[in-house]
């Protein structure tokens, strides 16, 4: 059922303290809050509600909370005893304990869904009406991608193997099927041992306890479908771990074609993107959007999206700037792409330019071309400050979430900045006055 509207009582209590009696009401964060739309975002989630059960958590608590995540590390912990968390989320007294389960944050990201891009066009709404963000800053933009890397250890064939055959025991003990043996001990033996005689270069070792490995994961399988053969239901919930096992008991080290890189993230890609320091990562590429020439509050984020399948970018490109400028509002005079963009697909290729290109690129052109290489530092904050330099949410769905959030935080802490950048200048401009010293009356 849909959430309860936020209203304020505006009245004191007698046991507990008004949040706007014991913080700083120009705070950031008390500002950032003053100017975000809570309403036109719970009209936005309204439809994603039945009409029926218990109403759901404020939209403006759960919205809050989820962007503060994206802002600062621990928003949990840090919001019992941080008041101007507690401000921004919509609470009116102090609160001593969380109000909610942890796990409420996760299935309200689920529920949201496709509707996230539309805290993404939110947050540069709220730039633009703090004066962080004009809107010729709109018209020429910067395009790359990047990669997110997903929560899995390096994917070895000794740790894939045992990793599918603890996963299919702990999915037969879930439903009930009750194997002819587990093989977790001699697995996790195996896979120990065949990690140190790979360290040792000990080649013929190594390559007898993944012998091992697969011929018990085999024996699992087989043992699976044959105590599930003819149970619908079962048959149903063990095809697809089965397929993957299979995939990895089947797979080897330097086959070509498509691999298995994890037996719980099934989605993750081996990507090369040339850096010295990781030739390769497990991980998922991402696109990124950001106004070429620094608005006053710096560079945003215009558009994030995820890219599932490694697409090349050149044929990528179209739909990223076409969905740029549905959520902007604002169409692209110029986008300044790297040269993986070669041969690209847009509808007015005039329009694009290629970092190294030539023809066609003097005066203004060209030194907006220079500032081509400006978005790899904003990529850099959103990795560590932000969430994307590591996912730990669940599937293509996770993926795409991360992404958009991330870009949302990055832009929301740009805003931040801007207006504790104002509050600052704002209060250098009173210190003349404050500090001014006081002339003698000479009629005394």
């Amino acid at each position: 059922m849909r959430p309860k509207k936020h209203r304020t009582t505006g009245s004191n209590d007698l046991f507990r303290s008004r949040l706007d009696q014991i913080i700083n009401m120009r705070h950031e964060l008390v500002l950032l809050a003053g100017r975000v739309d809570w309403d036109w975002i719970d009209g936005e989630i309204a439809p994603l509600y039945s009409d029926n059960g218990r109403p759901g958590i404020a939209t403006r608590f759960m919205i809050g909370l989820l962007l503060l995540k994206h802002i600062y590390e621990g928003v949990c912990e840090r919001w019992v005893h941080d008041p101007y968390f507690q401000f921004f989320t919509g609470e009116e007294f102090f609160q001593h304990v969380f109000p909610h389960e942890r796990s409420d944050l996760s299935h309200w990201r689920k529920r949201l869904g496709d509707k996230l891009e539309r805290l993404l066009a939110e947050s540069l709404r709220v730039a633009h009406a703090s004066g962080a963000l004009r809107s010729q800053d709109l018209k020429r933009v910067t395009v790359d991608t990047t990669v997110q890397p997903k929560a899995i250890s390096f994917p070895t064939d000794a740790k894939l193997l045992h990793a599918a055959i603890r996963g299919l025991n702990r999915l037969a003990r879930k439903h009930g099927v009750r194997l002819r043996q587990s093989y977790v001990r001699v697995a996790k033996s195996a896979a120990m041992m065949a990690g140190r005689y790979a360290h040792a270069k000990q080649f013929n070792r190594h390559q007898r306890q993944l012998r091992i490995l697969r011929s018990r994961l085999g024996r699992i399988i087989r043992d699976i479908r044959r105590k599930t053969e003819g149970q619908a239901a079962l048959e149903g919930a063990f095809a697809l771990p089965l397929s993957r096992a299979t995939q990895i008991g089947s797979q080897q080290q330097r086959q070509r074609g498509w691999k298995l890189y994890s037996f719980h993230a099934p989605e993750v890609e081996c990507i090369g993107k040339g850096k010295a320091a990781a030739p390769y990562e497990f991980c998922v590429k991402a696109s990124i959007v950001t106004n070429n020439q620094r608005a006053p509050g710096g560079l945003f984020v215009l558009h994030a999206c995820s890219l599932p399948d490694n697409p090349y970018d050149g044929h990528t490109l179209r739909n990223v700037i076409e969905r740029t400028e549905s959520l902007t509002g604002c169409p692209i005079e110029r986008a300044y792409v790297d040269k993986g963009y070669r041969g690209h697909d847009t509808q007015n290729p005039r329009r694009v330019f290629i970092s190294g290109q030539k023809r066609g690129v003097f005066g203004v052109i060209k030194r907006e071309l220079g500032r081509r290489s400006a978005i790899e530092p904003i990529i850099g904050h959103m990795k560590n400050e932000g969430h994307l330099g590591r996912c730990y949410l669940k599937g293509r769905a996770g993926d795409a979430a991360n992404v958009l959030l991330s870009a949302v935080g990055h832009n929301l802490r740009r805003v931040l900045a801007w207006l504790r950048d104002l509050l600052s200048l704002f209060l250098l401009s009173l210190w003349p006055t404050l500090n001014c010293p006081v002339q003698p009356n000479s009629a005394y």
